[in-house]
């Protein structure tokens, strides 16, 4: 989740892959009895093309009692990419949005100059225990739409294009990989993709696109000879075409994009080409210049200390 106060994950140990750019195994934190691991960014790699956050959620089975309540808190300089495998989670934002993002969907809320939002599981099914498995990700925005008034975007499961084929099925979230396009908004050139890879078969990564990587969700994938277990996420380099083989049941994000055009700095939930507009960020959060969200007004999460 976007408030995830957990560590920084670490570069894995030196790969034999030639191809392979960057090996992150993700730092995790229990929040509530779910687990997050974040894999993006690191110190060595802080962006996969506009990626610049990365966070898998569970999956976990909350308790009766438990649920995910990410409390309103800020955001400027990106869009937030929410993605659930399973469980719901209601998405409440200052432009006075209210969805339930069911498994499947694409929630793209772009937070350009600023916007808040809050992130908790729908009031109708607390009660009962809770399942709960999906993806944050954020994207930075280029550098001519850091100030863009902020946007929402809801795409259901129904309108995102699948690739069926003998030894994979591919869900496109954003992008066009394979010649199948998504309707999602994009900012920057940007490659999102939900890849199931059936037992024995493989799936091509063409060099197309600038920056590439791969988070294995499930199972183990092997690359050039060397095999990959799951939660590790692995960063190419430029130009290669990549086959990545399952010799059973496997299950991958595909990620990346065009490389942006300047550095991006990140501190909390904020990011920009500009250390002084995060700083002004920060201030106007601190003293409630900030729009507030419909329907969750009574709390928030502090800037942090």
């Amino acid at each position: 989740m976007s408030f995830f106060p957990g560590k920084d994950p670490e570069p894995g140990d030196a790969c034999a892959v030639d191809s392979i750019e960057t090996l992150i195994i993700p730092r995790t934190s229990d929040i509530g009895g779910l687990e997050v691991r974040r894999a993006l960014p690191t110190a060595k790699r802080r962006l996969v093309g506009p990626f610049i956050f990365f966070d898998r959620m569970g999956p976990a089975l909350l308790r009766p009692g438990e649920a995910v309540d990410v409390k309103p808190h800020p955001h400027i300089g990106l869009s937030t990419v929410t993605y659930l495998f399973d469980g719901r989670i209601r998405h409440r934002d200052s432009l006075g949005t209210e969805m339930v993002i069911a498994p499947g969907d694409l929630n793209l809320m772009t937070a350009g100059r600023g916007i808040v939002h809050s992130e908790r599981s729908p009031e109708e099914l607390r009660g009962n225990p809770l399942s709960i498995s999906g993806l944050q990700t954020w994207l930075a925005l280029p550098d001519a739409l850091e100030e863009m008034a902020p946007a929402f975007d809801h795409t259901v499961s129904a309108d995102l294009p699948v690739i069926h084929d003998r030894d994979f099925e591919a869900r496109i979230i954003i992008g066009a990989p394979h010649g199948a396009g998504s309707p999602v908004t994009q900012y920057s050139e940007t490659l999102y993709a939900d890849i199931q890879i059936a037992s024995g078969g493989r799936f091509l990564i063409p060099a197309t696109a600038e920056e590439r990587a791969i988070y294995i969700l499930d199972g183990a994938v092997e690359i050039s000879g060397e095999t990959f277990p799951s939660d590790r996420l692995l960063a190419f380099r430029q130009g290669d075409e990549i086959i990545v083989s399952a010799e059973r049941d496997a299950h991958i994000m595909l990620f990346g994009g065009a490389a942006l055009s300047s550095k991006r700095y990140i501190w909390w939930n904020f990011v920009s080409s500009s250390k002084e507009r995060i700083e002004q960020a920060k201030e106007e959060w601190r003293t409630g210049r900030f729009d507030i969200v419909p329907g969750d007004e009574e709390e928030f999460v502090p800037l942090p200390g």
